[in-house]
């Protein structure tokens, strides 16, 4: 009996179907990025940064895990208008871990000013 693709190859936990794209040109569309990304799979969503915080990045979601992982393996150092892309797997955990550490030092610190603990900062 002969095992499809899915069932003979074990893939790292790390790998998923949705890939973090850095380094891009601001001015790219989400057709040239179709064309791009295309070639490796079928792509659910393609969602391009436009804040300040995501300009040059992009969210690329597969169809299928093994695209997003053949697309990741062939795409990371890719030229596309004298930039390499940087291609990643996504993970939300570390993409948002900073946010909310800055989120809680905010309230850590208005606590404080609100019960008059101000401590000297150690350096």
């Amino acid at each position: 009996m002969a095992l499809g693709r899915k069932n003979a190859t074990r893939l790292p936990p790390e790998v998923n179907r949705i890939l973090l794209v850095k380094n891009l040109p601001y001015s790219i569309s989400a057709e040239e990025m179709y064309d791009i990304f295309g070639k490796y799979g079928a792509i659910r969503q393609i969602r391009i940064g436009n804040t300040p915080e995501t300009k040059g990045t992009a969210l690329v979601i597969y169809e299928d895990i093994f695209d997003a992982k053949n697309a990741c393996d062939h795409l990371s150092g890719f030229n596309v208008c004298n930039r390499y892309l940087v291609v990643l797997y996504y993970q939300r955990n570390k993409q948002f871990k900073k946010a909310d550490v800055d989120k809680k030092k905010e309230e850590l610190d208005r606590l404080k000013a609100k019960y008059g603990l101000n401590t000297p900062k150690v350096k």
